[in-house]
Protein backbone atom coordinates (compact mmCIF):
# COMPACT_ATOMS: atom_id res chain seq x y z
CA UNK A 1 0.00 0.00 0.00
CA UNK A 2 2.77 2.50 0.84
CA UNK A 3 4.61 1.47 -2.15
CA UNK A 4 1.75 2.54 -4.51
CA UNK A 5 0.85 5.59 -2.40
CA UNK A 6 4.41 6.59 -3.04
CA UNK A 7 4.33 5.64 -6.54
CA UNK A 8 1.17 7.49 -6.97
CA UNK A 9 2.56 10.77 -5.07
CA UNK A 10 5.71 10.51 -7.67
CA UNK A 11 3.52 10.62 -10.62
CA UNK A 12 1.30 13.32 -9.48
CA UNK A 13 4.71 15.46 -8.52
CA UNK A 14 7.22 15.10 -10.88
CA UNK A 15 9.32 18.53 -10.09
CA UNK A 16 8.51 17.34 -6.30
CA UNK A 17 10.31 13.87 -6.47
CA UNK A 18 13.02 15.70 -9.00
CA UNK A 19 13.83 18.18 -6.14
CA UNK A 20 13.85 15.55 -3.52
CA UNK A 21 16.01 13.31 -5.36
CA UNK A 22 18.68 15.64 -5.48
CA UNK A 23 18.27 17.50 -2.60
CA UNK A 24 18.03 14.51 -0.20
CA UNK A 25 20.57 12.30 -2.61
CA UNK A 26 23.37 10.42 -0.31
CA UNK A 27 24.87 9.12 -3.69
CA UNK A 28 28.03 10.09 -4.05
CA UNK A 29 28.02 10.45 -7.67
CA UNK A 30 25.22 12.50 -7.83
CA UNK A 31 26.82 14.39 -5.00
CA UNK A 32 29.99 14.73 -6.97
CA UNK A 33 27.83 15.73 -9.83
CA UNK A 34 26.61 18.56 -7.53
CA UNK A 35 29.50 20.14 -6.62
CA UNK A 36 30.90 19.93 -10.28
CA UNK A 37 27.90 22.08 -11.63
CA UNK A 38 28.30 24.59 -8.80
CA UNK A 39 32.23 24.87 -8.81
CA UNK A 40 31.15 25.52 -13.24
CA UNK A 41 28.81 28.28 -12.66
CA UNK A 42 30.81 29.96 -9.72
CA UNK A 43 33.52 29.52 -12.20
CA UNK A 44 31.63 31.40 -14.88
CA UNK A 45 30.56 34.15 -12.15
CA UNK A 46 33.70 34.97 -10.70
CA UNK A 47 34.94 34.79 -14.36
CA UNK A 48 33.04 37.47 -15.37
CA UNK A 49 34.27 39.62 -12.88
CA UNK A 50 37.91 38.83 -14.41
CA UNK A 51 36.46 39.74 -17.59
CA UNK A 52 34.74 43.51 -16.07
CA UNK A 53 38.40 44.45 -14.38
CA UNK A 54 40.18 43.65 -17.79
CA UNK A 55 37.53 45.60 -19.66
CA UNK A 56 38.09 48.15 -17.27
CA UNK A 57 42.31 47.78 -17.38
CA UNK A 58 41.92 47.69 -21.63
CA UNK A 59 43.53 50.91 -21.42
CA UNK A 60 44.65 53.79 -19.23
CA UNK A 61 41.74 55.88 -17.16
CA UNK A 62 38.71 55.30 -15.53
CA UNK A 63 36.08 53.68 -17.74
CA UNK A 64 33.40 52.17 -16.52
CA UNK A 65 34.02 51.90 -12.79
CA UNK A 66 36.18 53.73 -9.92
CA UNK A 67 38.19 52.48 -7.73
CA UNK A 68 36.02 51.07 -5.24
CA UNK A 69 33.61 49.17 -6.64
CA UNK A 70 36.53 47.58 -8.65
CA UNK A 71 37.59 46.66 -5.07
CA UNK A 72 34.55 45.11 -4.42
CA UNK A 73 34.61 42.95 -7.75
CA UNK A 74 38.47 42.13 -7.21
CA UNK A 75 37.58 40.97 -3.53
CA UNK A 76 34.28 38.87 -5.02
CA UNK A 77 36.26 37.50 -7.52
CA UNK A 78 39.18 36.22 -5.84
CA UNK A 79 37.28 34.74 -3.07
CA UNK A 80 34.93 32.75 -5.55
CA UNK A 81 37.69 31.51 -8.01
CA UNK A 82 39.50 30.29 -4.46
CA UNK A 83 36.76 29.09 -2.29
CA UNK A 84 33.58 28.29 -5.06
CA UNK A 85 35.47 27.61 -7.96
CA UNK A 86 38.86 25.35 -7.33
CA UNK A 87 38.02 23.73 -4.31
CA UNK A 88 34.30 22.19 -4.49
CA UNK A 89 35.64 21.44 -8.07
CA UNK A 90 38.12 18.86 -6.70
CA UNK A 91 36.10 17.86 -3.88
CA UNK A 92 33.64 16.65 -6.71
CA UNK A 93 36.36 15.03 -8.16
CA UNK A 94 37.03 12.89 -5.06
CA UNK A 95 32.77 11.92 -4.79
CA UNK A 96 32.87 10.38 -8.17
CA UNK A 97 36.38 9.12 -8.14
CA UNK A 98 37.90 8.12 -4.54
CA UNK A 99 34.95 5.25 -3.59
CA UNK A 100 35.63 3.53 -7.61
CA UNK A 101 39.31 3.66 -6.77
CA UNK A 102 39.63 2.43 -3.79
CA UNK A 103 36.79 -0.42 -4.24
CA UNK A 104 34.05 1.29 -1.97
CA UNK A 105 30.33 1.20 -2.54
CA UNK A 106 29.83 4.96 -1.43
CA UNK A 107 31.39 7.20 0.99
CA UNK A 108 31.40 6.46 4.71
CA UNK A 109 29.43 9.58 5.99
CA UNK A 110 26.48 10.05 2.89
CA UNK A 111 24.52 11.92 5.09
CA UNK A 112 27.20 14.30 5.83
CA UNK A 113 28.01 14.26 2.36
CA UNK A 114 24.83 15.57 1.28
CA UNK A 115 24.85 18.08 4.10
CA UNK A 116 28.39 19.53 3.54
CA UNK A 117 27.49 20.09 -0.14
CA UNK A 118 24.02 21.97 0.22
CA UNK A 119 25.65 24.11 3.13
CA UNK A 120 27.77 25.80 -0.23
CA UNK A 121 24.70 27.38 -2.11
CA UNK A 122 23.65 29.40 1.05
CA UNK A 123 27.29 30.57 1.62
CA UNK A 124 28.11 31.60 -1.97
CA UNK A 125 24.43 33.61 -2.29
CA UNK A 126 25.51 34.87 1.37
CA UNK A 127 28.26 36.27 -0.21
CA UNK A 128 27.25 37.37 -3.62
CA UNK A 129 24.23 39.44 -1.74
CA UNK A 130 26.91 41.62 -0.37
CA UNK A 131 26.84 43.42 -3.84
CA UNK A 132 23.26 44.69 -3.68
CA UNK A 133 23.81 45.59 0.22
CA UNK A 134 23.98 49.35 1.44
CA UNK A 135 27.66 50.26 1.56
CA UNK A 136 28.33 47.42 -1.39
CA UNK A 137 30.28 44.34 -1.43
CA UNK A 138 33.20 44.09 0.89
CA UNK A 139 36.45 46.23 -1.09
CA UNK A 140 38.85 45.09 1.18
CA UNK A 141 40.90 41.90 -1.37
CA UNK A 142 39.93 38.36 -1.21
CA UNK A 143 42.81 38.68 1.58
CA UNK A 144 40.96 40.80 4.00
CA UNK A 145 43.76 42.45 5.60
CA UNK A 146 43.05 44.13 8.75
CA UNK A 147 42.29 47.00 10.04
CA UNK A 148 41.08 47.66 6.43
CA UNK A 149 38.63 44.86 6.52
CA UNK A 150 37.77 45.46 10.51
CA UNK A 151 37.97 48.92 10.94
CA UNK A 152 36.78 50.78 7.84
CA UNK A 153 34.56 47.26 6.12
CA UNK A 154 31.30 48.16 4.70
CA UNK A 155 28.57 46.87 7.07
CA UNK A 156 28.03 43.85 4.45
CA UNK A 157 31.41 42.30 6.12
CA UNK A 158 29.28 41.28 8.62
CA UNK A 159 27.86 38.77 5.76
CA UNK A 160 31.17 38.03 4.50
CA UNK A 161 32.14 36.73 7.60
CA UNK A 162 29.39 34.38 8.30
CA UNK A 163 29.90 32.90 4.51
CA UNK A 164 33.11 32.14 5.32
CA UNK A 165 32.59 30.05 8.20
CA UNK A 166 30.13 28.49 6.16
CA UNK A 167 32.33 27.54 3.50
CA UNK A 168 34.86 26.05 6.25
CA UNK A 169 32.33 24.39 7.98
CA UNK A 170 31.66 22.36 4.80
CA UNK A 171 35.30 21.83 3.77
CA UNK A 172 36.09 20.38 6.85
CA UNK A 173 32.92 17.68 6.91
CA UNK A 174 34.17 16.50 3.44
CA UNK A 175 37.87 16.74 4.55
CA UNK A 176 36.49 14.44 7.17
CA UNK A 177 34.20 11.88 5.11
CA UNK A 178 37.18 11.96 2.11
CA UNK A 179 39.78 10.52 5.33
CA UNK A 180 37.07 8.18 6.76
CA UNK A 181 36.01 6.51 3.90
CA UNK A 182 40.28 6.58 2.48
CA UNK A 183 41.38 5.20 5.52
CA UNK A 184 38.18 2.33 6.56
CA UNK A 185 36.84 1.28 3.42
CA UNK A 186 39.61 0.67 1.14
CA UNK A 187 39.44 -3.14 -0.64
CA UNK A 188 41.27 -6.25 0.74
CA UNK A 189 44.64 -6.30 -0.25
CA UNK A 190 44.75 -2.54 -0.96
CA UNK A 191 47.47 -0.95 1.71
CA UNK A 192 48.12 2.73 1.48
CA UNK A 193 50.85 2.27 -0.90
CA UNK A 194 49.01 0.65 -3.35
CA UNK A 195 46.09 3.43 -3.36
CA UNK A 196 46.12 5.34 -6.89
CA UNK A 197 47.56 8.12 -6.78
CA UNK A 198 44.81 10.66 -7.11
CA UNK A 199 43.64 8.78 -3.86
CA UNK A 200 46.78 9.49 -2.27
CA UNK A 201 46.92 13.36 -2.56
CA UNK A 202 43.50 13.90 -1.53
CA UNK A 203 43.90 11.99 1.59
CA UNK A 204 47.02 14.49 2.53
CA UNK A 205 44.60 17.43 1.04
CA UNK A 206 42.18 16.46 3.32
CA UNK A 207 44.30 16.46 6.49
CA UNK A 208 45.21 19.80 5.49
CA UNK A 209 41.79 21.31 5.36
CA UNK A 210 41.19 19.97 8.68
CA UNK A 211 44.09 21.80 9.94
CA UNK A 212 43.89 25.23 8.63
CA UNK A 213 40.13 25.77 8.39
CA UNK A 214 39.83 26.27 11.60
CA UNK A 215 42.54 28.88 11.85
CA UNK A 216 40.56 30.66 9.19
CA UNK A 217 37.77 30.37 11.46
CA UNK A 218 39.67 32.21 14.34
CA UNK A 219 40.57 35.09 12.17
CA UNK A 220 37.11 35.86 10.94
CA UNK A 221 36.06 35.56 14.15
CA UNK A 222 38.48 37.19 15.72
CA UNK A 223 37.91 40.54 13.22
CA UNK A 224 33.95 39.66 14.36
CA UNK A 225 34.86 40.21 17.68
CA UNK A 226 37.25 43.76 16.86
CA UNK A 227 33.98 44.79 15.02
CA UNK A 228 31.35 44.59 17.30
CA UNK A 229 32.84 43.24 20.68
CA UNK A 230 35.20 46.21 22.06
CA UNK A 231 38.21 43.68 21.26
CA UNK A 232 41.50 44.75 19.73
CA UNK A 233 43.12 42.32 17.69
CA UNK A 234 44.09 43.88 15.34
CA UNK A 235 43.85 47.80 16.19
CA UNK A 236 47.01 48.86 17.15
CA UNK A 237 45.35 51.68 19.24
CA UNK A 238 43.71 49.11 21.69
CA UNK A 239 47.05 47.31 21.43
CA UNK A 240 46.62 44.73 18.95
CA UNK A 241 48.97 44.44 16.00
CA UNK A 242 47.81 44.49 12.30
CA UNK A 243 50.41 42.53 11.16
CA UNK A 244 49.23 39.78 13.35
CA UNK A 245 46.30 39.46 11.24
CA UNK A 246 48.51 38.88 8.38
CA UNK A 247 50.54 35.93 10.46
CA UNK A 248 46.95 33.91 11.07
CA UNK A 249 45.37 34.51 7.45
CA UNK A 250 48.46 33.18 5.91
CA UNK A 251 49.45 30.29 8.41
CA UNK A 252 45.66 29.14 6.66
CA UNK A 253 46.86 30.86 3.06
CA UNK A 254 49.86 29.12 2.33
CA UNK A 255 48.69 25.51 3.19
CA UNK A 256 45.32 26.72 1.23
CA UNK A 257 47.16 27.14 -1.51
CA UNK A 258 48.54 23.45 -1.68
CA UNK A 259 44.91 22.19 -1.27
CA UNK A 260 43.60 23.81 -4.44
CA UNK A 261 47.08 22.13 -6.39
CA UNK A 262 47.66 18.35 -4.50
CA UNK A 263 44.72 17.16 -5.96
CA UNK A 264 46.03 18.48 -9.65
CA UNK A 265 49.05 16.43 -8.75
CA UNK A 266 47.32 13.51 -8.37
CA UNK A 267 45.26 13.92 -12.01
CA UNK A 268 48.20 14.39 -13.72
CA UNK A 269 49.84 11.15 -11.76
CA UNK A 270 46.93 9.45 -13.24
CA UNK A 271 46.48 10.87 -17.09
CA UNK A 272 50.18 10.38 -18.19
CA UNK A 273 51.05 7.29 -17.21
CA UNK A 274 47.79 6.31 -19.49
CA UNK A 275 48.20 8.15 -22.69
CA UNK A 276 52.71 7.03 -22.29
CA UNK A 277 51.52 3.51 -21.70
CA UNK A 278 54.10 3.21 -18.72
CA UNK A 279 53.40 2.52 -15.22
CA UNK A 280 54.04 6.05 -13.11
CA UNK A 281 57.80 6.45 -12.60
CA UNK A 282 58.79 6.70 -8.83
CA UNK A 283 55.18 6.08 -7.17
CA UNK A 284 56.79 5.55 -3.76
CA UNK A 285 59.03 9.06 -4.22
CA UNK A 286 55.80 10.68 -5.41
CA UNK A 287 54.42 9.83 -2.09
CA UNK A 288 56.64 10.88 -0.29
CA UNK A 289 57.16 14.29 -2.21
CA UNK A 290 53.38 15.19 -1.27
CA UNK A 291 54.11 14.36 2.19
CA UNK A 292 56.87 16.68 2.43
CA UNK A 293 55.21 19.43 0.27
CA UNK A 294 52.25 18.87 3.26
CA UNK A 295 54.75 19.41 6.17
CA UNK A 296 56.43 21.88 4.22
CA UNK A 297 53.64 24.68 3.65
CA UNK A 298 53.30 25.30 7.48
CA UNK A 299 56.62 26.51 7.62
CA UNK A 300 56.32 29.35 4.78
CA UNK A 301 53.92 31.37 5.52
CA UNK A 302 56.06 34.15 6.26
CA UNK A 303 57.13 34.98 2.05
CA UNK A 304 53.64 36.78 2.03
CA UNK A 305 55.14 39.36 4.42
CA UNK A 306 58.72 39.57 3.30
CA UNK A 307 57.68 43.84 3.50
CA UNK A 308 56.23 43.48 7.40
CA UNK A 309 59.58 44.07 8.96
CA UNK A 310 59.91 40.86 10.04
CA UNK A 311 63.37 40.06 11.35
CA UNK A 312 66.29 39.14 9.23
CA UNK A 313 66.69 35.62 10.78
CA UNK A 314 63.05 34.76 10.07
CA UNK A 315 63.10 36.31 6.84
CA UNK A 316 66.04 33.94 6.07
CA UNK A 317 64.44 30.96 7.60
CA UNK A 318 61.30 31.85 5.39
CA UNK A 319 63.51 32.03 2.33
CA UNK A 320 65.43 28.91 2.66
CA UNK A 321 62.10 27.16 3.53
CA UNK A 322 60.52 28.14 0.55
CA UNK A 323 63.46 27.45 -1.71
CA UNK A 324 63.26 23.71 -0.12
CA UNK A 325 59.65 23.40 -0.60
CA UNK A 326 60.79 23.49 -4.52
CA UNK A 327 62.83 20.23 -4.27
CA UNK A 328 59.48 18.07 -3.59
CA UNK A 329 57.37 19.82 -6.38
CA UNK A 330 60.38 19.38 -8.90
CA UNK A 331 60.71 15.92 -7.89
CA UNK A 332 57.30 16.04 -9.14
CA UNK A 333 57.76 17.21 -12.37
CA UNK A 334 60.78 14.92 -12.89
CA UNK A 335 59.06 11.92 -12.64
CA UNK A 336 56.17 12.97 -14.73
CA UNK A 337 58.37 13.68 -17.47
CA UNK A 338 60.13 10.25 -16.94
CA UNK A 339 56.62 8.55 -17.28
CA UNK A 340 56.57 10.39 -20.57
CA UNK A 341 60.43 9.55 -21.60
CA UNK A 342 60.51 6.67 -24.43
CA UNK A 343 56.61 6.11 -24.06
CA UNK A 344 54.34 5.07 -26.39
CA UNK A 345 52.73 8.41 -26.24
CA UNK A 346 49.68 9.51 -27.62
CA UNK A 347 47.76 12.86 -27.29
CA UNK A 348 44.35 12.51 -26.53
CA UNK A 349 42.81 15.90 -25.24
CA UNK A 350 42.93 14.33 -21.51
CA UNK A 351 46.71 14.48 -22.52
CA UNK A 352 47.46 17.75 -23.81
CA UNK A 353 45.34 19.04 -20.74
CA UNK A 354 47.85 16.98 -18.44
CA UNK A 355 51.11 17.44 -20.00
CA UNK A 356 49.75 21.97 -20.49
CA UNK A 357 49.37 21.97 -16.73
CA UNK A 358 52.98 20.16 -16.13
CA UNK A 359 54.70 23.19 -18.33
CA UNK A 360 52.69 26.26 -17.25
CA UNK A 361 52.57 24.97 -13.86
CA UNK A 362 56.46 24.82 -13.69
CA UNK A 363 56.66 28.75 -15.22
CA UNK A 364 55.11 29.41 -11.88
CA UNK A 365 56.93 27.66 -10.24
CA UNK A 366 59.92 29.62 -11.52
CA UNK A 367 58.27 33.10 -11.22
CA UNK A 368 57.58 31.21 -7.36
CA UNK A 369 60.83 30.91 -7.00
CA UNK A 370 61.95 34.50 -7.33
CA UNK A 371 59.23 35.67 -4.85
CA UNK A 372 60.81 33.90 -2.28
CA UNK A 373 63.88 35.68 -2.88
CA UNK A 374 64.00 38.61 -0.24
CA UNK A 375 65.86 41.53 -1.86
CA UNK A 376 64.03 40.30 -4.58
CA UNK A 377 60.57 40.20 -3.16
CA UNK A 378 60.59 43.94 -2.05
CA UNK A 379 60.76 44.86 -5.66
CA UNK A 380 57.86 42.33 -6.49
CA UNK A 381 55.84 42.99 -3.82
CA UNK A 382 51.98 44.05 -4.60
CA UNK A 383 52.83 44.35 -8.35
CA UNK A 384 51.80 42.29 -11.36
CA UNK A 385 54.37 40.10 -11.05
CA UNK A 386 52.24 38.17 -8.27
CA UNK A 387 49.19 38.31 -10.14
CA UNK A 388 51.00 36.71 -13.19
CA UNK A 389 52.73 33.86 -10.49
CA UNK A 390 49.60 32.88 -8.99
CA UNK A 391 47.93 32.72 -11.48
CA UNK A 392 50.42 30.83 -13.43
CA UNK A 393 50.14 28.30 -11.08
CA UNK A 394 46.28 28.10 -10.33
CA UNK A 395 45.10 28.24 -13.47
CA UNK A 396 47.25 25.96 -15.30
CA UNK A 397 47.34 24.11 -11.90
CA UNK A 398 43.72 23.90 -10.40
CA UNK A 399 41.69 24.40 -13.89
CA UNK A 400 43.30 22.40 -16.21
CA UNK A 401 43.95 19.79 -14.06
CA UNK A 402 40.11 19.89 -13.42
CA UNK A 403 39.44 20.14 -17.48
CA UNK A 404 41.74 17.40 -18.08
CA UNK A 405 39.95 15.00 -15.36
CA UNK A 406 36.74 15.90 -16.89
CA UNK A 407 37.80 15.04 -20.58
CA UNK A 408 39.66 11.42 -18.96
CA UNK A 409 36.73 10.71 -17.14
CA UNK A 410 33.60 11.56 -18.54
CA UNK A 411 33.42 8.95 -20.64
CA UNK A 412 33.27 6.36 -17.60
CA UNK A 413 30.39 8.31 -16.20
CA UNK A 414 28.04 8.81 -19.01
CA UNK A 415 28.94 6.22 -21.40
CA UNK A 416 29.59 8.61 -24.45
CA UNK A 417 32.79 9.80 -25.89
CA UNK A 418 33.57 14.01 -26.23
CA UNK A 419 34.43 15.36 -29.47
CA UNK A 420 37.77 14.98 -29.74
CA UNK A 421 38.49 17.72 -32.74
CA UNK A 422 36.25 19.91 -30.18
CA UNK A 423 38.53 19.19 -27.23
CA UNK A 424 41.48 19.44 -28.95
CA UNK A 425 40.65 23.14 -30.14
CA UNK A 426 39.50 23.54 -26.76
CA UNK A 427 42.97 23.17 -25.22
CA UNK A 428 45.42 24.87 -27.99
CA UNK A 429 42.70 28.29 -27.73
CA UNK A 430 42.84 27.83 -24.05
CA UNK A 431 46.27 27.28 -23.74
CA UNK A 432 47.12 30.05 -26.32
CA UNK A 433 44.76 32.56 -24.38
CA UNK A 434 46.43 31.61 -21.01
CA UNK A 435 49.17 32.96 -21.72
CA UNK A 436 48.67 35.81 -23.73
CA UNK A 437 46.80 36.65 -20.66
CA UNK A 438 49.04 36.02 -18.09
CA UNK A 439 52.42 35.99 -19.08
CA UNK A 440 52.75 39.72 -20.21
CA UNK A 441 51.80 40.89 -16.47
CA UNK A 442 55.39 39.48 -15.65
CA UNK A 443 56.73 42.35 -17.45
CA UNK A 444 54.28 45.26 -16.15
CA UNK A 445 55.13 43.68 -12.98
CA UNK A 446 59.00 44.05 -13.15
CA UNK A 447 58.26 47.63 -14.48
CA UNK A 448 56.52 48.40 -11.51
CA UNK A 449 52.98 48.47 -12.06
CA UNK A 450 50.87 47.94 -8.78
CA UNK A 451 47.96 45.46 -8.74
CA UNK A 452 44.59 45.95 -7.57
CA UNK A 453 44.24 49.21 -9.06
CA UNK A 454 41.86 50.14 -12.13
CA UNK A 455 44.09 53.31 -13.37
CA UNK A 456 47.63 53.11 -14.85
CA UNK A 457 50.52 54.83 -16.53
CA UNK A 458 50.79 55.23 -20.37
CA UNK A 459 53.78 52.81 -20.21
CA UNK A 460 51.22 49.62 -19.47
CA UNK A 461 49.37 50.46 -21.94
CA UNK A 462 50.09 48.07 -24.29
CA UNK A 463 51.04 44.91 -22.19
CA UNK A 464 47.72 45.32 -20.22
CA UNK A 465 45.52 46.05 -23.96
CA UNK A 466 47.08 42.28 -24.33
CA UNK A 467 45.80 40.74 -21.44
CA UNK A 468 42.88 42.04 -21.79
CA UNK A 469 42.35 40.63 -25.31
CA UNK A 470 43.42 36.96 -23.74
CA UNK A 471 41.38 36.82 -20.84
CA UNK A 472 38.11 37.84 -23.25
CA UNK A 473 39.45 34.80 -25.58
CA UNK A 474 40.12 32.78 -22.12
CA UNK A 475 36.55 33.03 -21.20
CA UNK A 476 35.07 32.34 -24.80
CA UNK A 477 37.06 28.84 -24.09
CA UNK A 478 35.01 27.75 -20.71
CA UNK A 479 31.64 28.50 -23.26
CA UNK A 480 33.00 25.83 -25.24
CA UNK A 481 34.07 23.64 -22.97
CA UNK A 482 30.29 23.64 -21.35
CA UNK A 483 29.09 23.33 -25.28
CA UNK A 484 31.35 20.17 -25.05
CA UNK A 485 30.19 18.50 -21.98
CA UNK A 486 26.50 18.93 -22.35
CA UNK A 487 26.98 17.52 -25.89
CA UNK A 488 28.55 14.74 -24.25
CA UNK A 489 26.44 13.82 -21.65
CA UNK A 490 23.49 14.92 -24.21
CA UNK A 491 24.46 11.95 -26.38
CA UNK A 492 27.25 10.59 -29.01
CA UNK A 493 29.97 8.07 -29.81
CA UNK A 494 29.16 5.07 -27.16
CA UNK A 495 32.39 5.02 -24.77
CA UNK A 496 33.51 1.38 -24.80
CA UNK A 497 34.89 -0.47 -21.99
CA UNK A 498 38.11 -0.15 -22.73
CA UNK A 499 37.86 3.88 -23.70
CA UNK A 500 41.54 4.54 -24.04
CA UNK A 501 42.80 1.65 -26.50
CA UNK A 502 46.11 0.75 -25.65
CA UNK A 503 45.68 1.68 -21.76
CA UNK A 504 45.39 -1.96 -20.66
CA UNK A 505 46.09 -3.03 -16.61
CA UNK A 506 46.87 0.99 -16.56
CA UNK A 507 44.62 2.57 -13.61
CA UNK A 508 41.72 4.36 -15.64
CA UNK A 509 40.54 0.74 -16.33
CA UNK A 510 41.66 -0.71 -12.73
CA UNK A 511 39.71 1.47 -9.96
CA UNK A 512 35.70 0.86 -10.66
CA UNK A 513 34.68 -2.56 -9.35
CA UNK A 514 32.01 -4.10 -12.51
CA UNK A 515 28.50 -1.88 -12.19
CA UNK A 516 26.79 -5.42 -11.18
CA UNK A 517 29.41 -5.90 -8.30
CA UNK A 518 27.25 -6.15 -4.82
CA UNK A 519 29.98 -6.03 -2.30
CA UNK A 520 28.85 -9.51 -0.86
CA UNK A 521 32.32 -10.52 -2.18
CA UNK A 522 34.79 -6.94 -1.81
CA UNK A 523 37.58 -6.87 -5.18
CA UNK A 524 40.44 -7.83 -3.67
CA UNK A 525 43.83 -6.19 -4.99
CA UNK A 526 46.80 -9.02 -5.67
CA UNK A 527 49.80 -8.39 -4.14
CA UNK A 528 52.34 -6.28 -6.81
CA UNK A 529 49.25 -4.94 -8.55
CA UNK A 530 50.39 -0.95 -7.41
CA UNK A 531 49.89 1.85 -9.80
Amino acid sequence: MDTHSESNSKTRHPLLAFAARWLLTTNHKEIGTLYLCLSFLLFFIAGSMAMFMRLELFEPGIQFVDPLHYNQILTLHGLIMVFGAVMPAFVGLANWLIPMMIGAPDMALPRLNNFSFWILPFAFALLLSTLFMEGGAPNFGWTFYAPLSTTYGPPSTDFFILGVHMMGISSILGAINIIVTIVNMRAPGMTYMKMPMFVWTWLITAFLLIMVMPVLAGVVTMMLTDRHFGTSFFEAAGGGDPVLFQHIFWFFGHPEVYIMILPGFGIASQIIPTFARKKLFGYHSMVYATLAIAVLSFVVWGHHMFTTGMPLFAQLFIMYATMLIAVPTGVKVFNWVATMWRGSMTFETPMLFAIGFVMMFTIGGFSGLMLALVPADFQYHDTYFVVAHFHYVLYPGAIFGTMAAVYYWLPKWCGHMYDERLGKIHFWVATFAVNLTFFPMHFTGLAGMPRRIPDYSLQFADFNMVSSIGAGLLGLTQILFLYIVVKTIRGGEKATAQVWEGAEGLEWTIPSPAPLHTFATPPVIADGDHP
